[in-house]
């Protein structure tokens, strides 16, 4: 029984189909397949197709996403790519991944502007969305620059406000200039395929997220969205294929003639394109089900496990119980068991859960789309043995 589905994605039936189909004639042909797909014209241009897809169920456009392998190597393209120097301060939380502070720690040392992290709560379970954003502005100095957090934290299942901060992030920019204003970048693959949410309208800056978790899209690919505005300022950290422009120039020995865009900032190279080419699948797969009626389906399950869990004595659920705060991970504690301890138990009733990897961690089941309430209520009652062991 999978309850981490969230950690890495099995490949549905659509999916499958697509990579094999592409594979197929990769194999068959692999040289006039990738000339004709990535290098003859835009209009036949595989990776717009893919784009479109997306920018269909983001809500954006098509040209405002770059694709990239997952959420890790988007971060970094961004944080990379932003005009930071010494003087200015990147503002992270305490509650992000290791990937996302890696790619701050790793920019700043080379540009050498500062980080400071604080943090958004105390305890997740009882924060709520006033308190968060109060500690946003409060946190939020005269250098700092950008602003990084995290839509769904793996540690502890918050599901951040993000609207709402950026609501808060626009009236702070409204008295900054141009160059000094706060940019909002956001490490979104927990809440990607979970919330019934556009992208495009949460208000953020860059988001970044794999397509390999809940999108159940194929494994080694992700998106970074950003509006032109935004892509204009990055300067590109990889050569692209995808963006024409500076091949061109490179021909021409000239500088490119146009401004960054997401085209320029997808990473180029050649790669798995029977896996790339194939993102577009989940996410019709995605539309075609229905944004709401998914992120209602996982609601539904992982808001019947947080009660479930939530009433056993012996039991700390750190959650919050209030879905508009949470999505679709349960982290809890068993009392007198570490969290390693608890998954191997689980296992060993063939229960798949995960332990969240961070200096304070907890046991995480996670209900996808693919789990029943059944499967839920198997889990719960396996945790009840722990407690009653």
């Amino acid at each position: 029984m999978h309850l981490a589905g969230f950690y890495i994605s099995s490949h549905p039936v659509p999916v499958r189909a697509a990579i094999d189909a592409w594979r197929q004639a990769l194999d068959e042909n692999p040289f006039l397949v990738v000339e004709r797909g990535m290098f003859e014209t835009e209009a036949e241009n595989l990776q717009r197709k893919v784009r479109e897809d997306i920018a269909a169920y983001l809500g954006g456009r098509q040209e405002e996403i770059a694709l990239t392998p997952n959420t890790t190597t988007g971060l970094a393209l961004v944080y990379h790519g932003l005009p930071l120097k010494p003087g200015d301060e990147v503002l992270v939380t305490t509650h992000d991944h290791f990937s996302h502070h890696e790619a701050i720690r790793f920019a700043t040392e080379r540009n050498g502007a500062s980080v400071r992290k604080f943090a958004l709560f105390d305890e997740a379970s009882t924060a709520t969305a006033g308190t968060i954003v109060a500690r946003v502005r409060e946190a939020i100095r005269p250098a700092t620059r950008v602003l990084g957090i995290t839509w769904v934290h793996s540690s502890t299942g918050m599901r951040l406000p993000v609207r709402q901060i950026a609501d808060a992030l626009r009236e702070v920019n409204r008295q900054r200039a141009e160059n000094e204003r706060v940019v909002l970048v956001v490490d979104g693959v927990h809440g990607l395929g979970a919330a019934d949410e556009t992208v495009a309208a949460l208000g953020c800056d860059f988001f970044s997220a794999g397509a390999h978790k809940w999108i159940f899209g194929p494994r080694g690919t992700g998106i970074v969205w950003a509006r032109a505005e935004s892509w204009a300022r990055l300067k590109p950290m990889i050569p692209s294929f995808s963006d024409l422009e500076p091949y061109r120039a490179w021909m021409d020995d000239r500088a490119p003639a146009t401004p960054n865009n997401a085209s320029r900032a997808t990473p180029g190279g050649f790669l798995a394109y029977e896996h790339q080419w194939a993102m577009g699948a989940a996410f019709r797969m995605h539309q075609q089900i229905g944004r709401a009626r998914v992120a209602a389906r996982i609601r539904e399950l992982n808001g019947r496990c947080k009660a479930a869990l939530a009433e056993i004595r012996g039991v700390k659920l750190h959650t919050p119980l209030d879905p508009e705060l949470s999505a679709g991970i349960c982290c809890f504690e068993v009392q007198g068991m570490s969290p390693d301890a608890v998954v191997k138990a689980l296992l060993a009733r063939r229960i798949v859960a995960s332990t969240s990897p961070y200096k304070v961690s907890y046991a995480r089941l996670s209900a996808s789309l693919f789990n029943t309430p059944k499967e839920v209520d198997t889990a719960v009652a396996a945790v009840r043995t722990l407690v009653a062991a």
